[in-house]
């Protein structure tokens, strides 16, 4: 666990100090709103695609040799965006480092469910994703320092080379402390569509929520930078410090919520963190002065307090042999169909930012109703997929 929340740092800090200033670097480099909406796009489906070998090579390979795998792959696309100050090589960069948290998701997430028992998962997570929003709340004010200072295209520039550093201090560090996990008995399964068989009616139901309400997140998603920087007139330093204020909102309340979720079920949760996502384009579209963004990105920040439980029910509902690939196709199947979204938010933007931030409001509150009525849950502590 050590060596996991090490490297999340190490690696997110890296991650962090330029990844959400690339809409404004892709301005800066010549690309259009349409670049915008192909990086958010890409950055959905190569999540999605990437997330089932992420877990097919976490369950054949072990963790530790996965995570080798998948930090040289993050590293190989920040040197192209550090080599070639292109926007053409941002999107080809894009291939390699928008994988990062998708393909290494199911890895830390077997990871954290083999070396704690059933009724610590949801803290184990939490734990996870407590740390993983310190270099997301760190890294974005550090990179607006760099752009302040170097200028958009070089301060970028500067930061992906510093994510390099990190990633191979990470990389040391995670071959070094990682006990190698043994490959299973039985070979994991390559075909993602039979793994989705063997999941349960529940699971498949929180699919398709989860669907609808990150379709309400990634529509507006990629623009959110834009709209606070030339629609509201804040500084890249500002929309740092407005994502350190979504960042320790989500830190304050991850583990109170992980302590209560691991006593009680976990759906309560579920649909509290799917309202949150909702009411985030709602608010930006009701003001853009610093004041209410800060509220805005608060409540942003809100939509973390189900996150882990919602990551504890998918394994908690997943077939006990298949945690990872399970996991994985269930993240490629979602992001796959999500990716539409996120493609088409630009062209919503192009309407308007109204009617962009309208539409993602509408999907957050049908995924929303849609878990509230027809979701399901499993009883507290419980290991297998038994619905409650």
């Amino acid at each position: 666990m050590v060596a996991l929340l090490s490297m999340v740092i190490l690696v997110g800090m890296g991650e962090k100090l330029a990844e959400r200033f690339l809409p404004i670097y892709l301005i800066a480099l010549g690309g259009s709103t349409l670049s915008i909406g192909l990086l958010n796009g890409m950055d959905n489906l190569l999540s999605a695609l990437y997330s089932f070998p992420g877990g097919y090579l976490s369950d054949r390979l072990g963790y530790k040799r996965a995570l080798l795998v998948f930090n040289l792959v993050a590293i190989a696309g920040y040197a192209i965006v550090v080599a070639f100050p292109y926007w053409q090589a941002v999107i080809l960069g894009s291939i390699f480092f928008l994988s990062w948290s998708a393909i290494s998701l199911p890895a830390t997430v077997s990871l954290v469910s083999d070396v704690l028992p059933a009724a610590q998962h949801t803290m184990g997570i939490s734990m996870h994703s407590l740390v993983r929003r310190i270099p997301m709340a760190l890294g974005p004010i550090i990179g607006g320092l760099l752009i302040a200072k170097f200028g958009q295209v070089d301060g970028v520039r500067i930061g992906f080379a510093a994510a390099i550093v990190l990633a191979l201090i990470s990389l040391a560090m995670q071959q070094f402390m990682l006990v190698e996990k043994k490959a299973p008995a039985a070979p994991a399964d390559k075909n993602p569509f039979r793994v989705y068989r063997a999941m349960s009616f529940h699971l498949k139901r929180l699919l398709v929520a989860d669907v609808l309400v990150r379709f309400c997140e990634q529509i507006p998603y990629a623009f959110v930078v834009v709209w606070v920087i030339q629609n509201a007139g804040l500084s890249a330093l500002e929309f740092g410090i407005l994502t350190s204020i979504e960042m320790l909102t989500a830190v304050l309340i991850y583990i109170p919520v992980a302590y209560l979720a691991d006593r009680s079920t976990k759906k309560p949760f579920v649909v509290a963190t799917y309202s949150f996502f909702t009411l985030f384009p709602l608010m930006l579209l009701l003001g853009s002065s610093f004041a209410w963004l800060v509220l805005a990105f608060v409540v942003r920040g809100l939509k973390e307090f189900g996150e882990p439980n919602r990551k504890a029910l998918i394994m908690d509902l997943a077939p006990d042999k298949l945690k990872a690939s399970s996991f994985g196709a269930y993240y490629m199947i979602r992001d796959v169909i999500v990716s539409v979204a996120a493609f088409g938010g630009a062209f919503l933007w192009n309407v308007s930012p109204q009617f962009n931030f309208l539409i993602a409001f509408g999907f957050g509150v049908l995924g929303t109703l849609y878990f509230a009525v027809f979701g399901k849950d499993v009883a507290p502590s419980s290991s297998a997929a038994t619905p409650a």
